[in-house]
């Protein structure tokens, strides 16, 4: 039976030999050993080759050879019966691997005295004789929890930012002409009229840009007074710039 130092290892072996890999108890990570071929395997392939010939040779004379030859055939095959019964010496031979595989790998862990896992050396604290699960090295330690921190205030403040300063409200023009709704262009979207164009206060007929008085009824057309100042616009009947206070 087996009985590794480590409690992680896998297992290579095959007829052909014995390898085996052990992992660190920490992270994982696995030492291979190298191939010791097994010698019942050398004995069993003879066997095999063995047989193969003496098929050939009571295939070649037959007849009168044949009886001597299923003889020494039948002899053959015991022999290979008997080798392929080793499987007794082949397990011998794996614990007797198994033992020179963990000499030649053991020296790459270290056992922690605390937890009395085999780790690697990546995962061994020099300083403080013990793993890093149960010792971690203080400047990992420090910059993990300093990462943690981080993320944790940058979480925080995301609930309590303002990313949005809009206002949850929507309107709907309506257009002056066919009286549906006109979208945000400065030509309605159903029926394709300018939507900025002046209505006679008198009469409520549409204007012309630049006309100074109503095609309908003849009142004069009110324009937006624009400061001499500033240059701003304002609105008509406007007696001082809504601006820079300039005097229209």
């Amino acid at each position: 039976m087996l009985h590794p130092f480590t409690r992680n290892y896998t297992d290579h072996c095959t007829d052909a030999g014995f390898q085996f890999e052990f992992h660190c108890d920490c992270c994982g990570n696995g030492f291979k050993s190298s191939f010791i071929r097994s010698t019942t395997y050398g004995k069993r392939k003879s066997g095999e080759t063995l047989s193969r010939g003496l098929g050939s040779i009571g295939g070649m004379f037959g007849g009168k050879l044949s009886g001597i030859t299923n003889t020494l055939e039948n002899g053959a095959n015991l022999f290979r019966d008997k080798l392929d019964t080793y499987g007794p010496e082949w397990r011998e031979e794996q614990e007797r691997a198994f033992d020179v595989a963990q000499e030649e790998i053991k020296p790459y862990f270290t056992k922690c005295p605390s937890c009395n896992k085999w780790v690697c050396a990546d995962c061994w604290n020099e300083e403080e004789g013990l793993c890093i699960e149960c010792a971690p090295r203080e400047a990992s330690y420090v910059a993990k929890a300093r990462n943690q921190a981080m993320r944790r205030n940058i979480d925080e403040l995301a609930e309590t930012a303002t990313v949005w300063t809009g206002k949850l409200e929507t309107r709907t023009t309506l257009c002056p002409h066919c009286g549906k709704p006109s979208g945000s262009g400065k030509f309605c979207n159903s029926c394709g009229k300018p939507l900025n164009q002046n209505i006679c206060k008198n009469c409520g007929a549409p204007l012309a840009p630049g006309l100074k008085f109503c095609g309908e009824c003849g009142a004069k057309v009110e324009t937006n007074p624009v400061c001499p100042n500033c240059g701003f616009e304002n609105a008509p009947g406007t007696k001082f710039c809504g601006e820079c206070g300039t005097k229209l």
